[in-house]
């Protein structure tokens, strides 16, 4: 994500917690979360697809993806 994107994404933080945000502000902050939120999540996956686990007798396995729980 941009560093102009998470600039702003703190700014309506901090101007949330002063003196609150205008309906197009509060909008504007949900897609720029929902933005970070999914790269960082993409970004969380392909990390974790490289992860290799040794196991007892020596070898190496990849992670598997679980289904999620409830």
């Amino acid at each position: 994500m941009e560093h102009e994107k998470i600039e702003r994404i703190n700014e309506l933080a901090r101007k949330k917690k002063t003196i609150g945000l205008t309906p197009a502000e509060l909008e504007e902050q949900a897609v720029l979360r929902r933005q970070y939120l999914d790269e960082f999540r993409a970004n969380m996956e392909e990390t974790l697809k490289r992860v290799r686990v040794e196991q007892e007798d020596g070898t190496y396995k990849p992670l598997i993806k679980r289904d999620k729980l409830n």
